[in-house]
């Protein structure tokens, strides 16, 4: 276990500079996790993380203190409380965050549920539908270049360990991912003439998912088999990516399993 009260340690300056700078963390393929329930997601499917950090005064709480006896000491640096404020992500700390490589997908080859989302700009947007489609056992989510960074930390904390669950593609061409997809490939769009609820959505799909504002490209519409909307009989007229993307997702998976 390694105890550090300098700014001047090396390895201390090479922990600042990965979880304040998106391009450093993107440089050396690393991500900071804070907080135990993500850690503890990234250690059921990888192993210990190259760092885990511990403000020394939440030492003692007890999830804390079952992660660092369940981590390498070899792996675990305590810092005083000054010094973790630095690295903090939030505006209330957790005590606890982890610095690991970031993990690569097994496959980039849509599997038999796949999602696909076309310039999500909202980190936490991103971050939730991951979450979302790990919760209703999806395999990829393909996110093309337009998308906020998948690996984020403000999206990691909306998908509060979905993104172990999950590969995540990033980078993705839409019309590659579709190419040769055999299965329905669904555009959510507000003015399809078909209702997400009256649609057939069993077996192999792949959904597509567009921009906050814009909605999905002309480009991404002509990928799809079939174009569904979402009703609104209170008249309002759209809803945020991640919850229309969850709605579409869940009836999928309602269909599936009746």
């Amino acid at each position: 276990m390694k105890h550090i009260s300098s700014r001047e340690n090396p390895v201390w300056k090479s922990v600042v500079r990965l979880c304040h700078s998106g391009r450093e963390r993107r440089k050396q393929g690393k991500c900071v996790l804070e907080g135990t329930h993500t850690i503890r997601s990234y250690r059921e499917r990888f192993g210990d993380p190259e760092w885990l950090i511990v403000d020394e005064e939440a030492a003692s709480d007890p999830e804390i203190q079952a992660l660092t006896e369940a981590v390498g000491a070899s792996r675990i640096i305590v810092v005083a409380p000054r010094l973790f404020a630095e690295l903090a992500q939030t505006s209330t700390p957790t005590g606890t965050l982890a610095i690991v490589p970031t993990p690569r997908p097994s496959s980039t080859a849509p599997g038999p549920f796949s999602l696909v989302l076309e310039d999500i700009q909202d980190p936490g947007n991103v971050g939730t539908i991951l979450r979302v489609a790990a919760a209703a056992g999806a395999s990829h989510v393909f996110l093309t270049q337009g998308c906020a960074f998948a690996w984020s930390p403000k999206a990691i904390r909306a998908a509060q360990g979905a993104h172990f669950y999950v590969d995540i593609v990033e980078n993705a061409d839409i019309a590659q991912v579709a190419h040769g997809f055999d299965g329905t490939i669904v555009a959510a769009h507000p003015r399809a003439p078909t209702m997400v609820f009256d649609a057939d959505l069993r077996g192999r799909l792949m959904l597509l998912v567009g921009n906050e504002g814009a909605g999905l490209s002309d480009a991404a519409l002509g990928a799809a088999t079939l174009q569904v909307a979402i009703p609104m009989p209170g008249g309002f007229e759209s809803l945020n990516a991640a919850v229309a993307a969850a709605v579409c997702v869940f009836e999928k998976l309602r269909q599936d399993t009746h």
